[in-house]
């Protein structure tokens, strides 16, 4: 096949270029560049999108022996992901960027383009299997083999057309055998380090990029009762589940910590409480994606559901409502915030996704379904 290959600039992505490039495919390698300004998108290891992780790529691709090229996707990337993440936390939510990076940049905008130059599949570095359902069936998504490495969450967003030309080299193997193997293959970025937190908040201090782009918008923190106890500079400062830096005036008269319990962002309030009411039992989420899967017409009784990157998984229930998904935990998650995804897997396959929407404690009446 014509194989475009994502290179990042990272080990994972040039292992995986080099293996589809071995297994024979016709493989050409592209840089994304995201940033109109790279230089400020890494401090160590933070982040993807710099100067020296496009000569990184450039560099593994001569060694591999595959073309290279650059594209320029700030404006995409800058409109479909660096703006949506400030306008998700203004409306009082938590999103993933690296998942929405993956829906809307490299499995919508690079997967259209690479069609149209006549590519049969995107190649990358994410740690997840695709594994084969049936004949004349899509690939379905799995996890890695390397759980503590494992990408399946932020790839849950893709449908199965976009599965069907997607390729991930590295689901079989762990990081510490992608890591030899670059090695091996005399591959420079063999022991560079994991790229971590938000890409483009070069020095890790999410709420000062917020306040940058969202400006001060004081407001009150709350107790459950709704008496005022402290004080804020901005609701999009705080996510659900959250502890330090809360401002409170007040101890709790138990003495015991407060963590986040809600965001309003109409009112601008923040709303703390004890760690017993983070949790939650019921979920909706709104624009499910079924990942190379038909949409359930019933209840789903034997899914699991993981509710942040790399967190536990919970036995749960799953049914469509409506073009909603309602998820019945069997047992309490706590610290869930609306934004993030929810991902149902079959075992360890990925069965789909929604964005979380909402939650509530009590269990959700039988009726319902």
């Amino acid at each position: 096949m014509r194989v475009l290959a994502a290179m990042s600039g990272g080990v994972d992505s040039a292992v995986a270029a080099a293996r589809a490039a071995e297994a024979g495919h016709d493989v050409t390698g592209v840089h994304l560049a995201l940033s109109a300004n790279p230089r400020s998108y890494r401090s160590g290891a933070r982040g993807c999108c710099t100067l020296e992780d496009a000569r990184d790529a450039r560099r593994a691709a001569d060694v591999i022996g595959i073309p290279f090229y650059v594209w320029d996707m700030a404006e995409r990337f800058a409109a479909d992901v660096v703006d949506d993440f400030v306008a998700e936390y203004a409306r009082g939510n938590t999103p993933n960027p690296c998942l929405r990076c993956n829906e809307k940049i490299k499995f919508a905008a690079v997967l259209d383009r690479a069609v149209a130059l006549g590519f049969d599949a995107i190649c990358t570095g994410h740690h997840a299997r695709l594994v084969p359902a049936g004949p004349g069936q899509l690939p379905r998504l799995a996890r890695s083999v390397d759980m503590s490495k494992d990408q399946s969450y932020v790839l849950a967003v893709l449908t199965g057309d976009q599965l069907s030309r997607a390729m991930f080299p590295l689901g079989d193997s762990t990081k510490a055998e992608v890591r030899a193997e670059a090695a091996d293959r005399g591959l420079a970025v063999a022991d560079k380090p994991d790229s971590h937190d938000v890409c483009f908040i070069a020095d890790g201090d999410t709420r000062g990029f917020l306040a940058n782009r969202l400006g001060s918008a004081p407001g009150p923190i709350v107790d459950r009762d709704g008496a005022v106890i402290g004080s804020h500079e901005g609701s999009f400062g705080y996510t659900v589940g959250q502890r330090r830096g809360l401002r409170i005036d007040t101890p709790a008269s138990d003495g015991r910590p407060r963590y986040v319990l809600d965001i309003e962002p109409v009112s601008n309030t923040v709303k703390v409480g004890p760690a017993e009411a983070l949790e939650i039992v019921e979920i909706t989420a709104v624009r499910p994606v079924w990942s190379g899967c038909t949409p359930p017409t019933g209840p789903i009784d034997d899914v699991t559901v993981q509710l942040r990157a790399h967190g536990e998984t919970f036995p749960a229930t799953c049914w469509l409502e409506g073009e909603a998904l309602r998820i019945e935990l069997h047992s309490p998650a706590r610290g869930i915030a609306r934004g993030q995804a929810a991902v149902l897997y079959d075992g360890d396959v990925v069965l789909g996704s929604g964005t979380i929407a909402a939650t509530a404690a009590r269990e959700p009446a039988r009726s319902a379904r």
